[in-house]
């Protein structure tokens, strides 16, 4: 039987290889963010990141929960695992085409507010790409491949995109942005299904069956939901903007919650092996395992987020202003949604393990908050609006809706979470805090360099924001269960030694 620290090794080893893939996934990202605001602009953006929305939203929808519902499905299933993959990838195929009809039969759900133009209509045809690139890195996944899911999100996909979006330029300066992201999708869909069909093979012997198909769709109900609702979360304010303002506004927030969403993708590094690790623990009613998991997991996201969002919020305006100047005015959103990033780490982590233990209960927490976040956002809009702030002030407001919604919605989900398994999964230590205000101290010295020496916030004091950051996490808060995550995991005793760091709370 698997102890604590095989866990901890496990998701350490995991979550090596899934940041060096985030790493990778920066790399790739950083040019396309540069091609598409130099080349396209603000408006055309907009338009793009309104639709995408939409399109991703209705490939979370067609994946049915299976993202993470599939590692609980085989692990039960007497069934061979060749079977139920398909299973998944049928009913995902199903769902897929029936999203795309709806979105092609009204395409102003994609566009509401500029005209239906070129290949605006036929953008949803791309879905089930999407959705079973999801389902076949959630099957590889379960067998600890996350290699598979490094290739194809963090390499394929990215470096796919930007290159395209450079290629198509030429092509289509229109419709080059919604062709580029069809083709990343399929570059990542031939990534993920190469590996998914080595693995696991075409089932013999199988043939898609209508009761199982809708009994697996409908047990994973929940988990859907819960997907729907955290990706809603996050993408829900740029549908706002797109309601309230002109594409450039949109096109501009767009930019700053890409440019935020790198340390999401963090979270997202430790979630194929993160599910895996929290059903095995639950199949063998660890539930002090699965805290120990949680609290680990959170403490380190949390740790990797604090550093991004100082280096990306403290030199805000040189970070947006690489984009290109005209989304410098992007900077007060982007301060808001990094915060709004390290805030969030602690539920989302919890809801990892909520999902398997207590889904209504999670599901109704994340559509309440969700609620909150829609009716804030809009509240704070009216207010600023009344009060004269200028538009790039008001597009900030569903940041800050964000950010305050997803701190509440951490710490609801933490104390449920420890409620149900009886130890606590609070990840806060103090020497965080201490390295975040050290950080600061030092990044607002490079702000204050005079004009000409501007070029050094960005060429010296990113490093030195990161550096002393670093610094003190790695003296005053990593413990032995920490440095696993940068070598092999300590053995016997000392792996089960408490962390240096004292606990907040």
């Amino acid at each position: 039987m698997p102890d604590q620290s095989q866990d901890i090794a496990a998701l350490a080893k995991g979550g090596r290889t899934n940041i060096a893939g985030f790493v990778l996934r920066l790399a790739a990202r950083i040019p396309f963010l540069f091609i598409a605001g130099r080349v396209y602009g603000p408006d055309l953006v907009g338009r793009f990141a309104i639709a995408v929305v939409v399109v991703e939203l209705a490939a979370l929808l067609a994946t049915l929960g299976l993202k993470r519902g599939l590692a609980q499905a085989l692990a039960t299933s007497g069934r061979p695992h060749a079977c139920v993959a398909w299973d998944a990838m049928a009913v995902a195929f199903v769902a897929s085409v029936a999203a795309s009809g709806v979105l092609i039969a009204f395409p102003e759900i994609m566009y509401p507010n500029s005209a239906i133009v070129g290949l605006d209509r036929w953008l949803p045809c791309i879905i089930f790409a999407s959705a079973w690139s999801d389902v076949s890195l959630a099957a590889l996944a379960y067998r600890h491949d996350v290699k598979a899911t490094v290739r194809a999100r963090a390499i394929v996909e990215p470096w796919t995109i930007s290159a395209a979006a450079w290629a198509f330029s030429f092509y289509s300066h229109r419709d080059g942005l919604v062709l580029s992201y069809v083709a990343s999708m399929l570059a990542a869909l031939v990534a993920s299904l190469v590996p998914f069909l080595r693995s696991y093979g075409m089932p013999r012997g199988w043939s898609p069956q209508i009761r199982p198909l809708f009994a697996l769709a409908r047990a994973n109900a929940p988990l859907a939901g819960a997907d729907a609702l955290e990706w809603g979360s996050r993408n829900v304010d740029r549908f706002i903007l797109g309601v309230m303002f002109a594409p450039k506004i949109v096109g501009i927030y767009y930019m700053a919650q890409q440019v935020a969403s790198l340390p999401q993708k963090l979270k997202t590094s430790f979630d194929p092996i993160l599910g895996p690790v929290i059903t095995d623990s639950l199949a063998r009613n660890d539930r002090a395992a699965v805290a120990n998991q949680v609290r680990q997991v959170a403490f380190w996201i949390m740790a990797a987020q604090g550093a991004l969002a100082l280096m990306g919020s403290i030199p805000g305006e040189a970070v947006m202003g690489v984009v290109g100047p005209q989304f410098v005015a992007g900077t007060a959103a982007l301060g808001f949604l990094l915060t709004a990033e390290v805030l969030a780490s602690t539920g989302a982590v919890s809801e990892s393990a909520l999902v398997y233990v207590a889904r209504l209960k999670n599901l109704a927490i994340s559509a309440g908050m969700l609620l909150f976040q829609v009716g804030l956002s809009f509240a704070l809009i009216m207010i600023v609006r009344r009060a004269g702030w200028p538009p790039n002030y008001q597009a900030a407001m569903p940041a800050l809706a964000l950010m305050l919604s997803v701190g509440l919605t951490s710490l609801v989900k933490a104390r449920v979470l420890s409620g149900l398994l009886g130890a606590s999964v609070n990840p806060l230590r103090w020497p965080l805090v201490w390295a975040a205000l050290a950080a600061i101290v030092v990044g607002t010295i490079f702000t204050w360099l005079p004009k000409r020496l501007e070029w050094l916030e960005m060429a010296a004091g990113e490093p030195a924001i990161l550096g002393v950051y670093l610094f003190v996490l790695w003296r005053w808060a990593f413990g032995p269960g920490d440095r696993a995550l940068f070598g092999s995991m300590p053995k016997g005793e000392e792996a089960t030694l408490p962390h240096a760091g004292a606990k907040v709370g």
